[in-house]
């Protein structure tokens, strides 16, 4: 497995708005592609703005290409995105999975 991760900051005033806007292109999209396996959306709330991470998971490199295109490294970007006043990252990390997921069960005594 492969996990994407992008990230953005925007005016605090526009986090859910520009959150509703990713999930109608960017993870929407991403879902539709063959070879995607889930997404997860994380915040961090900063003095005046907020850090937003998309981090996508996917079956193998292959398969980012079909939504990504040829370089998976370079953002993908949507028109819209402006009035959100988006400071995007225009490189995107990815990391393939080493191992397999261990869960991890505590108990409360």
């Amino acid at each position: 497995m492969i996990a994407r991760e992008w990230k953005a900051r925007c005016p605090l005033a526009h986090k859910q708005g520009f959150i509703d806007h990713l999930y109608q292109t960017g993870v929407k999209e991403t879902s539709e592609t063959i070879g995607f396996q889930g997404a997860q959306i994380l915040t961090r709330d900063l003095e005046f703005s907020v850090e937003i991470t998309l981090i996508s998971y996917w079956e193998n490199l292959e398969q980012i290409t079909a939504f990504a295109g040829d370089d998976i490294s370079i953002a993908r970007l949507y028109p819209e995105d402006d009035k959100y006043e988006l400071d995007p990252d225009h490189i995107v990390g990815w990391e393939k999975q080493s191992h397999k997921p261990v869960i991890v069960r505590l108990r409360c005594h």
